[in-house]
């Protein structure tokens, strides 16, 4: 069964926030290397709400990352960037990045979760990326502390930083000028760049929407988070075909955001998300990587409300053999 959870009161002293304008400057610059995605109806009559899907699965690289990184990058002091950028990724963000790097002339190098689909692998290679693989323990840890012995240049964090927040939260503001009237979003809750980084955008510019993290059951470490009234780890961590979302644990620099900005995490079970991925498969004919098929899930459960719900389908990177496995499945 899914579950929501909601914030518990936690140190008011911890509230970190994306200034407006930083997101209003990476706006004026994201469309140099991304698209303005559609915002189109699930076709869905029999849902809970009035569904709508962010379409990121549409980026050049699949994916709502190259908004993020590319503003990152860009940003970069030159002196730093000229050295080259390196990144952790499960496959988008590293995507993302080397698609940036390409754009402004260095050379990337990405640290990728041993288990990341050969769909995203080989999109990093044709980016020109060098790819260095470890277990998902080494880059989770390396993410923290944002270094590792393979790796030169400059980091590039694909989630933390405000600059990568910032580039994510164009996301918000597209929808808000293309649904006004929103009354929630839901996002895949990661690293949770993307889903505060549209909590951000939608904070001056739609006060009264609500904004919502989707992870799987397998890996729900902001649900705990919620749950605690503090960022915790989540122990029962288990892989699964939603790689794009669901971490081991909740950052404490994240934390301080998503407490205050995210309504809650809405956990969905693996069934949930397959039947959605199938569910936006057969009505909308798109293609929704885990991550991106998890909000949708978490839509339908109808614990965003009964208004108008954005689901943001924020990649489209899998390998076509298990998604036809996972679509498939009665």
């Amino acid at each position: 069964m899914s579950q929501t959870a909601v914030p518990q009161p936690v140190d008011s002293t911890l509230r970190r926030t994306i200034p407006a304008a930083m997101i209003e400057d990476a706006r004026r610059h994201v469309y140099e290397a991304a698209y303005r995605t559609p915002l189109v109806p699930l076709h869905y009559a029999e849902g809970p709400c009035q569904i709508y899907l962010k379409l990121e699965n549409l980026q050049p690289i699949g994916s709502f990352k190259i908004r993020g990184a590319y503003n990152t990058v860009r940003l970069l002091p030159p002196d730093e960037r000229a050295r080259g950028v390196w990144t952790i990724s499960a496959g988008n963000a590293a995507q993302g990045v080397a698609l940036a790097a390409r754009k402004v002339g260095v050379p990337c190098k990405v640290l990728v979760i041993e288990t990341a689909p050969s769909a995203k692998l080989e999109a990093i290679r044709r980016l020109g990326a060098e790819i260095v693989k470890a277990p998902f323990d080494e880059c989770w840890k390396a993410l923290g502390e944002r270094r590792h012995p393979a790796m030169t240049g400059a980091f590039v964090h694909p989630f933390e930083d405000d600059t990568f927040i910032a580039g994510n939260a164009s996301v918000g503001l597209e929808i808000v000028e293309d649904l006004p009237d929103v009354d929630a979003v839901v996002a895949g809750f990661g690293g949770g760049g993307l889903a505060c980084g549209i909590a951000c955008a939608l904070a001056a510019q739609s006060p009264g929407a609500k904004v919502y993290g989707a992870e799987p059951e397998t890996a729900a470490p902001l649900a705990r988070s919620f749950a605690a009234g503090s960022a915790q780890d989540f122990p029962g961590w288990t892989a699964s075909f939603v790689d794009g979302c669901g971490g081991k644990s909740v950052f404490p620099r994240m934390w301080a955001l998503a407490h205050h900005v995210l309504a809650g995490s809405i956990v969905t079970t693996l069934e949930e998300t397959r039947h959605a991925m199938k569910l936006v498969a057969e009505r909308n004919h798109v293609i929704a990587e885990g991550a991106g098929a998890c909000a949708v899930a978490a839509a339908l459960t109808g614990k965003c409300g009964s208004g108008k719900v954005v689901a943001v389908v924020s990649g489209g990177n899998i390998d076509l053999a298990k998604f036809t496995e996972l679509v498939s499945t009665s």
